[in-house]
């Protein structure tokens, strides 16, 4: 029987290795049955080049191939995988370095680790070469594949690695699961994969729902809330044909929860309106589903058309039966949690489980016409605009670029701050006074005072003089007597900023301020807290590990082929390491929309809203415009989806602008100056900033150069800062004029390094830790160790592709002493002079 085999002595493992060298486990020899479940393992090991050792248990020993790209989700990914020596039970547990000049030397850690189940006889299996598994690991999980592809004549034992489609496949392009988690999962346990994300597992579906395709549904409890999700304002019309268009409907967002065939509806804010809506509720429980989340719009329409202040005036009325809602997603039912399923296969179980529509409860419709033939038709017939959204897209709960919304006119939510008497009647509104949110404070927007009637307009009187306020509520700057109307400054009544209007605009001014705006409409379905400026922008709030990335085949960096998902991807994982660099400082981005090898250029102040970038005060640098700053992982990665590959950084932070607390040399190598030089001459800037009493770290530049960094507590201004560092350089110049140039310029550093002391002055920038440079390869700056110098082979050692598995290897921040250290030039500049 096979359980009772026994396989031969690891002798291949053991003639490789010393074991008096390596710290690998020694060889061991089991007879015991296989089990039902064997522990798999999976190394990555950096030996020359990173690969992954995939190791399965059976017979006592561990069956091991080496994967040198690492396992994908995708069953279109096949990979490359080499049958090499068993190894003994014992290594599923190793994490080390092998020494050189053994075999395999280089570092090794346990990427993932579990438990695996075959499919059929393994021995089997193994022997016609095609072995099928279950993995329970921390990061894998499902149908796995073994195919052997070889030949019995080949020299290497050569296979391949492939996921079977089942509920955990994912496109590589969603998810690269190497790339998402490259870290040990002995440092970083995650707990088995099925137990954080669970498995889908239907019971007994529909005939006729079986037929939609929700393999990517999991199982799971109906949520107690659920926040919609958002559409980004486009500039222009998505191309392609893997759109669906929609109406953009001119009502209210409202949630379904149906708990036991019980209806309640929630606004976009979470807030309760069943009672409010007690009939659509009603409504919607006929329809007989027993539990689900719905989403969709409600609406009032007159002449066939969405009206919005129809709308308002149902809902506020004791009779509200010709509101109309109009459902167009499902990201729950039944048990199951859909937001992983397609937005198709959600639509299509939707329109399945509401039948034949209502005069309430309706689907819907798809245009099925070209989206510039559409959107024209939508502006003639004075709709809103239209919604685009991905036929693949699942559901999120935030602003995504999945779904897009196209505005046939400037149209969005203002809070009111104030308003002013119409002439004649001082009880009827006359304007509306308005603001939005930037950084948390009201900032004025313009007025309005068109779109209602002398009937509303006492009502909006009523309302707001309820809510009147002493002082405008708009930021310092906002607030400018006879702003908002020269010939009424000093007749504003000021309220508390609690309501909200609907407002549709000609455009914006430069100065941020609403024209030829017209009033729609009071919105009681969102909070004033997130009225912000509506931004032209396709740029998404990024989705960590499954982040759509537009125009995301761009090649950035055409001698490696390096495209833009690949630079986004980078950045948002290496996020933690790199935001402690980044926060506060005021920055410079090198962007380069069409590569790196096209034009570039440096933007350091907005040069449009940016919401993603905080703006800070233009005052903060009287005579510049407001700076940027990067402080939040969405931040950085749509940065880095605007086509921003560097990112450079001031020496000082914005709450102390003139303080720097650090200095920075820049050691750029002259013409053909070999490497040994640049090594020797950071040894000796290191030795003279000692004797001064200093300490400092080091990084390499990502270009050919490296970065030696001095923290300083922020006592002294940028002036005495750069005056040290001018001192400092000038003499070390001096001291070894053989290695050391003062003096910019090709011809003065030819065979020498020169030191570059002008990035401390006051607004120069130095490119930051584990940025990206915009060169051939797309090197990183990378924060090491001074004992690590001395293995450095260039500035540019890491890249874009090699920088985050290299880091999953550290164990220790090089830098953590960093940020911690507190020294003063006092002392150095007593002893310089």
């Amino acid at each position: 029987m096979a359980a009772d085999r026994i396989r031969p002595p690891l002798s291949q493992y053991e003639q490789k290795r010393d074991f008096n060298v390596t710290p690998e486990p020694a060889s061991q020899i089991f007879s015991h049955p296989t089990p039902v479940k064997g522990l798999f393992v999976i190394q990555k090991h950096w030996a020359g080049r990173l690969h992954y050792d995939f190791r399965l248990e059976l017979d006592g020993v561990l069956l091991s191939w080496a994967v040198p790209k690492g396992p994908s989700f995708d069953p279109q990914q096949k990979r490359m995988a080499i049958h090499v020596e068993d190894h003994p039970l014992d290594y599923a547990n190793f994490e080390g370095s092998i020494p050189p000049k053994q075999y395999g030397a280089g570092v090794v850690l346990v990427w993932d680790r579990g438990t695996w189940e075959p499919v059929g006889d393994p021995h089997v299996g193994m022997n016609n070469g095609k072995l099928i598994f279950q993995l329970h690991g921390e990061k894998l999980a499902g149908l796995w594949e073994f195919v052997r592809i070889s030949k019995p004549e080949d020299k290497q034992d050569s296979w391949m690695l492939f996921k079977k489609p089942d509920e955990w496949a994912q496109p590589l392009a969603e998810y690269d699961v190497v790339k998402a988690l490259p870290d040990s999962v002995i440092d970083r346990p995650l707990g088995l994969v099925e137990q954080r994300e669970p498995k889908t597992s239907f019971a007994n579906p529909p005939a006729a729902v079986s037929k939609i395709d929700l393999s990517l549904a999991v199982k799971a409890d109906l949520p107690a809330k659920l926040e919609p999700q958002l559409a980004t304002l486009a500039t222009s019309l998505p191309k392609g044909d893997d759109w669906i268009v929609e109406m953009k409907f001119d009502g209210y967002r409202m949630m379904a929860r149906i708990d036991k065939g019980r209806v309640r509806l929630f606004t976009r804010g979470g807030h309760d309106w069943t009672n409010k809506l007690k009939s659509l509720a009603a409504g919607v429980e006929k329809v007989g589903i027993t539990s689900a989340w719905l989403d969709g719009e409600l609406v009032v329409l007159k002449d066939g058309l969405p009206d919005f202040n129809a709308l308002q005036n149902a809902i506020d009325g004791a009779r509200n039966e010709n509101i109309v809602y109009f459902l167009f997603d499902i990201p729950y039912w039944n048990g199951q949690d859909l937001r992983k399923v397609p937005l198709t296969a959600r639509q299509a179980l939707l329109e399945h489980l509401i039948g034949e529509p209502t005069e309430r409860i309706r689907i819907s419709q798809h245009f099925d016409a070209p989206p510039a033939q559409v959107f024209k038709a939508a502006s003639e017939l004075g709709l809103e605009g239209l919604m685009f959204k991905r036929q693949d897209a699942p559901y999120v709960s935030t602003r995504t670029q999945t779904w897009l919304k196209a505005k046939c006119t400037l149209r969005q939510e203002f809070v009111i701050c104030g308003f002013l008497d119409r002439s004649a009647a001082p009880q009827e509104v006359g304007s509306l006074l308005l603001g939005y949110h930037v950084d948390g404070k009201l900032r004025y927007a313009g007025n309005v005072g068109t779109g209602w009637d002398a009937k509303t307009g006492r009502d909006l009187w009523t309302r707001l003089t309820a809510l009147a306020a002493p002082s405008a509520p708009f930021d310092a700057e906002s607030v400018k007597p006879g702003r908002w109307s020269k010939r009424s400054a000093g007749s504003e009544h000021w309220v508390r900023p609690l309501l909200v209007a609907e407002v549709a605009f000609a455009e914006w001014t430069p100065e941020g301020h609403v024209r030829q705006a017209s009033f729609k409409g009071l919105r009681t379905d969102k909070p004033t807290s997130q009225i912000i400026r509506e931004v032209k922008t396709t740029a998404a709030v990024p989705v960590p590990s499954s982040v759509k990335v537009t125009h995301s085949e761009r090649v950035i960096d055409p001698t490696t082929g390096l495209t833009k998902l690949d630079l986004v991807r980078y950045y948002e994982s290496v996020a933690e390491w790199m935001l402690p660099h980044l926060k506060d400082r005021p920055l410079s981005m090198l962007r380069a929309p069409n590569g790196i090898t096209e034009e570039q250029f440096f933007q350091k102040h907005p040069e449009s809203k940016m919401p993603w970038l905080k703006e800070h005060d233009p005052a903060l640098w009287p005579g510049h415009a407001a700076l940027l700053t990067v402080g939040s992982l969405d931040a950085l990665v749509s940065a880095a989806q605007m086509n921003v590959v560097e990112f450079h950084t001031w020496n000082s932070v914005v709450k102390r602008l003139n303080k720097p607390d650090r200095v920075i040399f820049d050691l750029d190598p002259g013409e053909d100056l070999k490497w040994p030089y640049m090594q020797e001459a950071a040894l000796l800037v290191r030795t003279l900033l000692t004797e001064l009493g200093l300490k400092a770290w080091l990084k390499t530049s990502g270009g050919k150069g490296l970065h030696v960094v001095v923290p300083l507590l922020p006592r002294l201004d940028y002036d005495a800062v750069k005056g040290f560092s001018q001192a400092f350089v000038q003499h070390i110049a001096r001291t070894i004029p053989q290695r050391f140039s003062a003096t910019s310029g090709p011809a003065n550093r030819k065979g020498k390094v020169f030191v570059d002391y002008l990035r401390n002055g006051m607004g120069q920038t130095t490119v930051a830790a584990f940025s990206a440079r915009a060169r051939p390869g797309l090197g990183v700056s990378m924060p090491v160790t001074w004992e690590q110098l001395m293995s450095l082979k260039s500035g540019a050692q890491w890249t874009v592709a090699t920088a985050r598995d290299y880091l999953s290897f550290q164990t220790a921040d090089p830098w953590r002493d960093y940020w911690s250290t507190r020294q003063s030039l006092t002392t150095a500049l007593k002893r310089l002079s």
